[in-house]
């Protein structure tokens, strides 16, 4: 996933460096060499993170990171300070001001990457989650983002999950505010984290005879914690393993010997930014009116899509980013109406629904286009990235059969075709008949299959 990086620092052999090493990862960069101009490009361009040094003159990093985030327009725009300062009170007092995470110079290259990528990857599931709620119109995003300065990140719940006791019981202490607890048996923390309401996991990296990025990946597969913050707790030989975390999605990691006030402040954060996801997702969905949206599947429907799309092709365009729409098409549906009833038929509909819900990503839209057709759409998705949503989908459609009423269950199959945005001039229009003339030739092949059609 590329993004655009604006980099602050009034050293420029500093901001060279950093400039080459983003460069080379195919990031487009931006500088600033003071915290005023900082914030003049972060008001009128598109920036998805800034890297910001912290000692710098006139106004330091800690004031510029809390006026971006006390400003409406840049309040969701990720913070990473980089600075010479290497004691934990400055990277609490980064944290503190709204940063989203703190690397001390000399930079670390790997872990550079490793938080760049993770930042990104959060900015744009945000993006997301605003562009629906502008889309519908109905939702008042100024008042929800006011509602972030009155969240408390107090009072959390949050379990720790470390087969040493002893160390887990300091951790604990250390997080007296909220209310922690402990699981020595990595085995069970799906069953432990279902239905308890946790808001934050911390896990070891130090767990006898478990891997403990197993343990977070299932934790995340499991539909009620999918959005549950973790936070890895590792020593500085676990490196190479906490860089695939970031990219597995983890949201953070605290290296050991574990310092109580970083650990509090990292949680904090964590926590205040879940809690915000939670009221946003609410608010989008409690404010979104039945206009557009599709009273059996409980998805958007086609009004909404292609207003939708209207606005996310526009985007991906003017700024050169990938994007992939996919329509789906459920095999031989007509002859379960024919044969069971409409009831059946229906059951059949909000079941497909539920499972394609439950195997696209957070950042994927998707829709009842009309019948029993569906379309995702999928922001900053290259091909590869679209054949494993699609085949994830198909495959979770045709493994399992159907439960849907009294009557034996059934067999469903579909058919998916995928087409990207491949051309500045494509239009809504252009990338659905694509989609569509691959879901054609998806349903003469055989049905039952993903297929691609070139621009």
């Amino acid at each position: 996933m590329t993004a655009r990086v604006l980099i602050v620092d009034d050293i420029p052999t500093n901001v060279r460096l950093l400039e080459a090493r983003l460069s080379a990862e195919y990031y487009e960069v931006l500088t600033a060499s003071s915290g005023a101009q900082a914030l003049a490009i972060c008001e009128s361009e598109d920036i998805d993170i800034v890297l910001l040094d912290v000692m710098m003159p006139e106004m330091d990093g800690f004031e510029v990171c809390r006026r971006l985030k006390a400003n409406p327009k840049t309040h969701h725009l990720p913070v990473l300070m980089i600075t010479a300062l290497d004691q934990t009170s400055d990277r609490v007092q980064g944290l503190e001001a709204g940063a989203d995470d703190f690397l001390s110079k000399p930079v670390d290259d790997t872990q550079l990457m490793a938080r760049v990528k993770s930042l990104v990857r959060l900015k744009s599931l945000t993006d997301e989650l605003r562009a629906r709620a502008l889309t519908g119109q109905q939702i008042a995003i100024e008042d929800a983002l006011r509602a972030m300065d009155s969240i408390s990140a107090s009072g959390g719940s949050v379990l720790i999950i470390d087969t040493d006791r002893r160390h887990a019981e300091r951790i604990q202490g250390y997080l007296a505010d909220h209310r922690v607890d402990i699981l020595t048996e990595p085995a069970d923390a799906v069953f432990q984290v279902a239905g308890a309401g946790y808001e934050l996991a911390l896990i070891s990296m130090s767990l006898d005879d478990f891997d403990p990025l197993r343990v977070s990946s299932q934790i995340r597969t499991v539909e009620h914690s999918r959005n549950l913050p973790i936070i890895l707790m590792a020593d500085a030989a676990d490196k190479p393993r906490v860089v695939r975390a970031l990219d597995l999605g983890i949201n953070d990691y605290i290296s050991r010997p574990v310092e109580r006030n970083e650990l509090q402040a990292r949680v904090r954060t964590q926590i205040r930014r879940h809690r915000y996801a939670m009221e946003l997702r609410e608010s989008v969905n409690n404010t979104m009116a039945l206009a557009v949206t599709d009273e059996l599947t409980g998805l958007y429907n086609r009004r909404y899509f292609d207003r939708h799309l209207n606005v996310m092709l526009g985007k991906a365009q003017e700024q050169e980013r990938d994007m992939a729409l996919m329509i789906l098409d459920i095999d031989h549906f007509k002859a379960v109406n024919d044969n069971h009833g409409h009831d059946v038929g229906d059951a059949v509909l909000r079941e497909f629904a539920a499972r394609l819900k439950r195997n696209i990503r957070g950042v994927d839209l998707a829709c009842r286009f009309g019948g029993e057709e569906f379309v995702v759409l999928m922001p900053d998705t290259d091909t590869g990235q679209a054949e494993a949503v699609a085949e994830r989908v198909r495959q979770a459609m045709a493994e399992k059969q159907f439960e849907v009423g009294p009557a034996r269950p059934l067999s469903v199959t579909v058919s998916v075709g995928v087409a990207l945005n491949e051309s500045r001039v494509d239009t809504p229009e252009s990338l659905i008949k694509r989609a569509d003339v691959a879901l054609y030739r998806a349903k003469r092949g055989g049905r039952n299959r993903v297929i691609f059609d070139a621009a």
